[in-house]
């Protein structure tokens, strides 16, 4: 969720070599709105899709490589609503997108995810951006995946983790979310 922005400022990596950063702005710019849709985690035990109602704004900033997202979910009556406010920014030229994202009540989540795949579409609002990063997920450390696909005025992005120390190769679904663009 909090690379959904991030992901999106990634589209920059395939531009143009000539005139990059005036694809990544004017990608960024397409992004730049409100989301709604949910949240949704894997329930293991029934082995299906839960969601959470959310809404997402995403801003483009003057430098045209960083984006600040704030996400909000309804995460029941003991916790209430959750905000997670995430400023990101990608460097082109090493192909990476740094970011922070701030959660009441939780230590600042930072970290440089490798932007792996861009596959450009018929048009700017058809894509997908694929990124990895190898983290603490959960318990353990596990390679991250994040995989944001952009078609028409629906933003999908699903994260998989596969754990360092299980010695298998096995990508299993940590969550999504499935937005639908409501305003500029």
């Amino acid at each position: 969720m909090r690379h959904l922005t991030i992901l999106l400022a990634l589209v920059a990596a395939p531009a143009a070599a000539a005139d990059k950063d005036a694809a990544a702005a004017a990608l960024l710019a397409q992004t730049a709105g409100r989301w709604q849709g949910e949240l949704q985690y894997r329930d293991y035990q029934s082995n299906t899709w839960q969601g959470l109602p959310m809404t997402v704004t995403i801003v483009a900033q003057p430098d045209q490589m960083t984006t600040v997202r704030t996400a909000q979910y309804d995460d029941g009556p003991k916790t209430g609503i959750v905000t997670i406010t995430t400023v990101s920014s990608v460097d082109p030229a090493a192909s990476t997108l740094s970011y922070a994202s701030f959660r009441r009540a939780r230590a600042t989540d930072v970290g440089l995810e490798n932007i792996t795949k861009v596959e450009q579409g018929a048009d700017p609002t058809h894509w997908t951006i694929v990124t990895t990063e190898k983290r603490t997920d959960g318990n353990q450390v596990a390679d991250v995946r994040e995989t944001t696909t952009r078609d028409g005025d629906t933003l999908t992005t699903l994260k998989e983790v596969n754990p360092v120390d299980d010695d298998k190769d096995v990508w299993l679904p940590r969550n999504r979310s499935v937005l639908r663009r409501i305003g500029a």
